[in-house]
């Protein structure tokens, strides 16, 4: 397309991103307006993609970081043909594939969920990491960010992370309109300012004209050009461009237009513009087969090992096993044991640093392009991620999150790196599985069992040593728990997982003594929880106990509790937690502290076995 056809191109989708919003009665027409000839020059100059292959291994890949302005994105589908103008129209409408924010659960185009803002960029540095280390692709990645999401960490953690890995087949666009939602941004349209952040992370850095379609263009192939260093294009725009009524004016974020007909016949009208997207290059697809022999290490009983240590070692195996799995680390591998997997598999690592937001965004990339990451770091610090959790939810994304050091069995370090909160952070996750296991072949069961299931998946390791307690070749489904302790003359149950489990045993042995036989179940997945079991033990035994070392909220003892809500009895329940604020100690006065060690199991399972014979 010539300069002029350019620039009609640009009016169409700003008309048909006009004619969207109006239909749904809501959305960000303005936002949309201004990152028009943005995307007009790249779908028409620069975009190389077969819409009919959205998996084929040279398709450049297009992000939305800016998701509230869809209605653009859409209208780019419509001009390059792959949804037609009457679906163009049913935007934000029930069963519409084209929702207020794109998702790649509804759209085939769509790399990752986006919305939440920030979180564009972080995730294209891990499908930029997918082209340029492990598929060796001549894919490019382009990033369309807004300039009111550059407040957002994350964004400087993409940077950097881009810069020095020197992903220079990576692109953001800047679309730098000067409002935000409820006013001016906090540079403005100062592009200096920002030129000089990015230049500081080691970017390459192009100030450009937004509507300047010529300008753009050259900035376009300067950016493909540019070797050793990603690029970021920095677009001076008007908010609402080409609509007098709107241009450049506050207080209209997330509006249609006043006057839509108004406004598009200022536009010049609608228009069937169609493009013809560049063919994507022949590119083979380097991804291992998925399949693979799994060795998973083994243990004898009896023997002590933490269970991240096992974790790593299971890793490394799986690795081994399978070519399509990679690790992430948040600069703390020799403590979560990630670097048994960089030993032998340099290749498929990635130290992200201390920098959470950018692991699971990465993580969230590479899942996009086909692999199996396990992004790993304390439990206490996945909190700072959770929003990205959240969002590779909505995306779908099959990631495996990995938390050691939980619980205040870690003992002397003290509460700010205890993960007390992870269990119910990650229950909350949509579609997630959440497994907590107590000794070393059962973690190395389960790290290969996460490879096998859908969406977000949790797996929560300990930092002390522990008794190994199962077989090698033990089989631990997901979805499951083991009865460790039971008889016909059980008076309650134990209900247990990870590090109290073994004091659920001891627990167990003590009440014996006492003559109150108690059953012990480990419920290693905690979500989805066995209701069966569970079901079983309060029908047999009339008494549960629940332990755990987390706090009371959202962790093991509502997992329990999830069990007997279909309208049945609920049976007389004692929930064990971590209910105070830890200090500093040991880690057997830190389990005796929170009433979670054996002594305390036993003392609550005696008075909840006197208080039902006495009723």
């Amino acid at each position: 397309m010539n300069t002029a056809e350019l620039t009609e191109l640009a009016q169409q989708l700003r008309v048909d991103s006009v004619r969207a919003a109006a239909a749904a009665g809501s959305g960000h027409p303005t936002s949309s307006m201004s990152a028009a000839d943005l995307v007009a020059v790249l779908i028409a100059r620069h975009f190389r993609y077969d819409f009919d292959r959205p998996a084929h291994p040279g398709n450049d890949r297009f992000v939305l970081s800016k998701g509230h302005a869809s209605p653009l994105l859409y209208s780019a589908y419509k001009a390059v043909g792959a949804v037609d103008d009457d679906e163009l129209l049913s935007f934000r409408k029930l069963g519409s594939r084209l929702e207020g924010h794109p998702t790649p659960r509804r759209l085939p185009w769509v790399e990752t969920a986006t919305g939440s803002l920030g979180q564009g960029l972080p995730v294209g540095v891990g499908i930029a990491l997918s082209g340029k280390r492990l598929e060796r692709s001549g894919y490019r990645v382009w990033v369309l960010c807004g300039d009111s999401e550059l407040a957002e960490g994350s964004v400087w953690e993409a940077a950097e992370h881009a810069a020095y890995e020197h992903l220079d087949n990576l692109t953001a666009i800047v679309d730098v309109n000067r409002l935000g939602q409820r006013g001016p941004t906090r540079h403005g349209h100062d592009l200096d300012a920002y030129a000089r952040r990015f230049q500081a992370f080691g970017w390459h850095t192009i100030e450009v004209d937004g509507h300047d379609v010529d300008a753009i263009d050259r900035a376009y192939g300067e950016a493909a050009s540019t070797v050793g260093q990603p690029t970021a294009i920095l677009a001076r725009t008007l908010k609402g461009k080409g609509v007098e009524a709107v241009q450049d004016r506050e207080g209209l974020h997330g509006k249609p237009l006043p006057d839509a007909d108004e406004a598009i016949a200022e536009l010049g009208g609608p228009r069937d513009i169609r493009v013809q997207v560049q063919e994507p290059p022949a590119a083979r697809m380097l991804h291992a087969v998925r399949a693979g022999h799994y060795e998973a290490p083994r243990w004898d009983k009896g023997e002590e090992v933490a269970t991240r240590n096992a974790f790593g070692e299971a890793l490394a195996a799986l690795g081994s096993g399978r070519g399509d799995v990679v690790a992430l680390d948040g600069e703390v591998g020799d403590s979560t044991r990630t670097e048994a997997f960089a030993k032998e598999h340099a290749e498929r690592y990635f130290e992200c640093y201390i920098a959470e937001q950018e692991m699971v965004a990465a993580a969230v990339g590479l899942a996009a392009r086909g692999w199996v990451p396990y992004a790993c770091t304390f439990a206490a610090f996945l909190t700072r991620a959770h929003d990205f959790v959240r969002m590779a939810s909505i995306s779908g994304a099959g990631i495996n999150l990995v938390g050691s050091h939980a619980g205040v069995a870690i003992g002397q370090d003290g509460p700010s790196q205890m993960g007390l909160e992870d269990l119910a952070m990650m229950r909350a996750v949509h579609g997630s599985t959440v497994l907590y296991p107590c000794d070393a072949n059962q973690t190395a069961q389960l790290v290969a069992a996460m490879a096998g299931c859908e969406g977000v998946r949790y797996l929560r390791t300990s930092r002390g040593e522990s008794p190994v307690i199962y077989g090698p070749d033990e089989d631990f489904p997901i979805g499951g728990s083991k009865v460790l302790r039971s008889s016909a003359d059980d008076r309650l149950t134990l209900v247990a997982a990870g590090v109290t489990v073994h004091e659920a045993l001891a627990a167990a042995d003590a009440l014996e003594r006492d003559g109150i036989r108690a059953r012990v179940v480990d419920l290693y997945s905690v979500k989805p929880v066995d209701r069966l079991t569970l079901r079983r033990a309060a029908e047999e035994t009339g008494c549960l106990v629940t332990v755990e070392d987390h706090h009371e909220e959202g962790g093991l003892g509502d997992a329990v509790l999830d069990a007997f809500l279909d309208g049945r009895p609920v049976p007389r329940l004692v929930r064990l937690a971590v209910r105070g604020m830890p200090g500093s100690a040991s880690p057997d006065e830190q389990l005796h502290a929170a009433g979670i060690d054996a002594e305390s199991i036993a003392a609550a399972g005696k008075l909840l076995v006197e208080e039902a014979v006495v009723s």
